[in-house]
């Protein structure tokens, strides 16, 4: 008989066994499962060397529902549409406007399911035009029409969307149908100003023989990809069941987005984000700023010059100057990157990172969130600190400088400030406004560089020292570095020259590239010793500028090892600007290009082109006029300036230009008035006084000549020539005893002055 205990163990012993084998089988399973499924697969593994293409924001949905919902109906996604029903928000029900700037009646009709407009067309003649896209979708939408050559025109009336009216868009000021603003000329051309922002991997395809767009888009508004790149790796990791997806650098994608520092995610915003200049198509890549397009800085008629927003700058030049920039604050930390709403609304949106007790406290901003019963917004961080515009007539625009008020800076520099701001306390004088502020904050101002800024812009004499102090002030905002730096160029002199020297080697490519920009008073040995390495730069735009600086070298003074180098960067360089070749100032800088390499000719035809792109280009207009003085065709060159200087009496390097010209062709009344313009104008400046003196002195004008000559050295007492050609004015009229005040003078502010102390000696020995 069995034991029954014994056979019991012995069968669980067995079943045991058996399941740990079955255990071994799943685990095994279970492990290889992924490589199993890829091996038979039918979605070929991700290539680490595949070039990505675009692929389109519905691809993106099966995966991304939630963002993809978010984007669906944002300003992004409604960027540009196809004209139909469903799109078109105006009024086109056989609707009217009179434009009160001048008096044109257009009408807005449907016909056989499209969209017109019957408006004052090309010829100043009244036509029909079919609307064929709409551009925007809040505050305002505007409609474009398709014209001869690819070009689609942007119509200078609007859809009010809150009023639900039609009304006229700035500017107001165009002259007619011949004017570069007008709608159906170049300033209105969606192609080049407005097409790259509102599309996805838009091509412009502009030729600049033909004069012809061939402009094509991959998505008609501003897609994932715009943001994130190309997607078609993404999706070809994507479509892989998560088991058998392979590690692939950021999930396949182009763009990392995710782990971003605040100054890369704010370099992928800026190319849409901000005043600038292409240097070609955007292709959607990561990347230095400066390899893809060139942002303005702080100059004259953009910005204010303490860097308020004046004209249409959007933001990214404005969040550069703040604070909250240069703490690592991103353009996510306050917009949801989907939808582009903010995170927050009113004041809760700052108190994310600012303490409620101390910020939002009266005790801080003094204002009620009632007034005279009603209901104030007075006590919002934006009012404050954020005064914005209203820029193409109804959209408001804060400025993102994000600043503490200024009002006696206002009262300094005549810019804006918060407190009287429209809606605020416009109403209340200035002094006003500064009285109760300092009540409430104090007498302590910190300086500010927009009082140096605005020197710099009016060529104050006692501007350079604290321009240069800005330009090297690592503590400031690389857009007012760059900016102080360019107005440097009108200070000439060894520390101005020591300035542009030391910014060359920063670390940020902007002041790299505004140096280049500025280097006119550098002469061939420092040219080739400072500029050459710079055509090995890391960022492309320093490198292509480099080479523009070169380019008025002898070719056979550049080291053999530089020259392959130079010939890329100036092809380049002449294709960036041929890109761009739709607009006068970059035919311009092909003329100064084809110029700088000798080709004369060459230079007046790419002028001449500027010129008749946009008649008001004057910059064109003035090196048309050089190239024609060079030719002999100084009449030509005479007319020219002459239409500059009427148009813009206040640029007074060109008034000096106009009167060096008189000179050359004898006519010295002229000469020596626009000599003595420009000498007013630019006081720092003394060679234009000089040359007045000598135009004077030819009309025989002698006491005028002899003031005009001691002003100048009053301001440059060192200058060797100045000092002998008054000398020897004194020395001919026999007026020894002015001679020798002159000497003494200039030894008391010279001591080493070698031609006075000769002068004195000769004089005391009777000579």
């Amino acid at each position: 008989m069995k034991d029954p205990d014994t056979n019991n163990s012995i069968t669980s012993k067995s079943c045991l066994q058996r399941w740990e084998l079955a255990a071994l089988v799943a685990a095994f399973v279970i492990l290889a499962a992924p490589f199993l499924y890829l091996a038979r697969h039918d979605t070929a593994p991700l290539s680490p060397e595949e070039k990505a293409v675009f692929a389109g924001a519905e691809k993106c949905k099966k995966c991304h529902q939630a963002a993809y919902d978010k984007w669906k109906g944002s300003h992004h996604d409604l960027a540009m549409q196809q004209a139909t029903e469903l799109t078109v928000l105006g009024d086109f029900n056989d609707a009217e406007y009179t434009d009160p700037y001048n008096s044109v009646t257009s009408r807005f009709y449907r016909r056989d399911n499209k969209f017109y407009v019957e408006t004052e067309g090309p010829e100043g003649q009244s036509g029909e035009f079919e609307i064929t896209h709409t551009f925007g979708v809040y505050p305002l939408q505007q409609y474009l029409v398709p014209f001869p050559g690819g070009r689609m025109q942007s119509l200078n009336i609007a859809w009010d969307v809150e009023k639900k009216t039609w009304y006229r868009l700035p500017p107001y000021e165009v002259q007619g149908p011949d004017d570069w603003l007008h709608w159906t000329r170049g300033g209105q051309t969606w192609n080049g100003m407005c097409a790259e922002c509102h599309s996805t991997r838009l091509v412009k395809g502009y030729n600049p023989d033909s004069s012809v767009y061939q402009t094509t888009w991959f998505e008609i508004n501003v897609g994932c990809e715009a943001c994130h790149g190309p997607g078609s790796n993404h999706i070809t990791w994507a479509d892989h069941p998560p088991f058998s997806r392979l590690p692939v650098e950021n999930y396949g994608l182009e763009v990392h987005t995710n782990t971003l520092d605040p100054d890369k995610q704010i370099v992928l915003c800026a190319p849409c984000h901000s005043r600038r200049f292409q240097l070609g198509d955007n292709r959607h890549e990561q990347g230095e700023l400066l390899d893809f397009m060139v942002p303005s800085i702080l100059e004259e008629g953009l910005y204010y010059p303490d860097g308020q927003i004046q004209e249409e700058v959007y933001v990214y030049g404005s969040f550069t100057q703040s604070k909250m920039y240069r703490h690592g604050v991103r353009c996510s930390d306050c917009h949801d990157m989907h939808s582009l709403k903010l995170h927050k609304e009113k004041n809760d949106l700052c108190l994310q990172c600012h303490r409620t007790e101390i910020y939002d406290s009266k005790v801080h901003h003094f204002h009620k969130r009632e007034h005279e019963g009603k209901p104030s917004d007075g006590y919002l961080c934006v009012k404050c600190h954020m005064p914005g515009q209203y820029y193409m007539g109804i959209d408001y625009r804060p400025d993102h400088s994000i600043r503490i008020p200024r009002p006696d800076l206002s009262k300094e520099l005549d810019t804006p400030n918060a407190c009287s701001a429209k809606g605020c306390h416009d109403d209340k004088s200035l002094d006003w406004n500064i009285e109760h502020y300092t009540k409430w904050y104090g007498e302590t101002r910190k300086p500010h560089y927009g009082t140096v800024i605005a020197e710099g812009r009016s060529r104050s004499p006692e501007a350079v020292d604290e321009l240069i102090r800005l330009a090297e002030d690592t503590l400031l905002p690389a857009i007012v570095r760059a900016t102080a730096l360019s107005l440097l160029r009108n200070y000439q002199g060894e520390a101005t020259v020591a300035a542009f020297k030391r910014a060359l080697e920063d670390d940020n490519a902007l002041l790299r590239y505004t140096a280049l920009r500025n280097l006119d008073n550098l002469d061939q040995e420092n040219r080739l010793k400072l500029v050459a390495p710079k055509l090995y730069d890391p960022v492309k735009a320093v490198r292509l500028e480099a080479a523009l600086v070169l380019a008025t070298v002898p070719r056979d003074s550049i080291r053999q090892d530089d020259r392959d180098p130079l010939d890329k960067n100036l092809e380049e360089y002449r294709q960036a600007m041929l890109y761009n070749a739709d607009f006068a100032a970059q035919c311009f800088n092909l003329g100064n290009l084809a110029s700088n390499l000798g080709n004369k000719q060459e230079a007046i035809e790419y002028y001449l082109q500027a010129i008749e792109i946009d008649d008001l280009f004057y910059p064109a207009k003035v090196n048309l006029a050089m190239a024609y003085n060079q030719a002999g065709k100084n009449d030509e060159a005479r007319i020219l300036l002459q239409e500059v200087i009427s148009e813009h009496p206040e640029l007074y390097e060109i008034a000096y230009s106009l009167g060096l010209l008189h000179s050359e062709m004898n006519n010295y009344e002229e000469a020596a008035e626009y000599l003595g313009r420009a000498a007013d104008g630019m006081p720092s400046y003394t060679r234009a006084r000089y040359n007045q003196a000598l135009a004077l002195l030819k009309l025989q004008q002698w006491e005028a000549g002899e003031t005009a000559l001691n002003k100048a050295l009053q301001v440059e007492p060192a200058n060797r020539e100045y000092f002998v050609t008054l000398a020897n004015f004194y020395i001919n009229f026999r007026q020894t005893e002015k001679a020798k005040r002159l000497a003494i003078k200039t030894l008391e502010k010279v001591p080493d002055h070698p031609d006075a102390q000769e002068l004195l000696k000769m004089l005391d020995s009777g000579r």
